[in-house]
């Protein structure tokens, strides 16, 4: 599977910028590509080997995402994998790096890898669900940027 990855700078350290984007309860808040999001099995608070829910808005026709988290580093990395598959996500992985650029400002560095079902439609869709992916994935670091900025205000 190949990745891809997003760069953002945001107004918050890494500790803080983590906490934010593994926070459950206010997710929805700044996450522009979801419409549900939540944490699996009576979790409180993500964690490696917890699982979660993610459901998409109307742009992703609602396609429910379920994952685990297989690394968790506060205020480092942290990265899920796809549990059930979807009707044309055979597999799907994401991992989100946080580097400090100094006291008050970090770079959230999100990749991603996905493999299109079925296979023999690859070539077709690829490019596609890549090229929306990515404008999804760009405009969901964009409202954590916005958000994180209302927060350091």
């Amino acid at each position: 599977m190949r990745s891809e990855s997003i760069t953002v700078e945001v107004l918050a350290d890494t500790a803080t910028t983590f906490a934010v984007i593994h926070d459950y309860a206010s997710r929805l808040t700044w996450d522009t590509m979801l419409s549900k999001a939540v944490l699996l099995d009576g979790a409180s608070s993500a964690a490696k080997g917890v699982r979660s829910l993610c459901v998409g808005d109307w742009k992703s026709a609602y396609i429910p995402m379920e994952t685990e988290y297989i690394t968790f580093e506060p205020g480092q990395h942290a990265a899920v994998q796809l549990t059930r598959k979807t009707w044309f996500f055979e597999n799907f992985a994401a991992s989100i790096r946080h580097r400090p650029v100094d006291e008050q400002r970090s770079e959230v560095i999100y990749t991603y890898s996905f493999r299109i079902r079925p296979r023999w439609l690859t070539r077709v869709l690829r490019p596609i669900i890549n090229r929306l992916l990515r404008r999804e994935v760009e405009n969901r670091l964009e409202g954590l940027r916005s958000y994180l900025a209302t927060l350091a205000a």
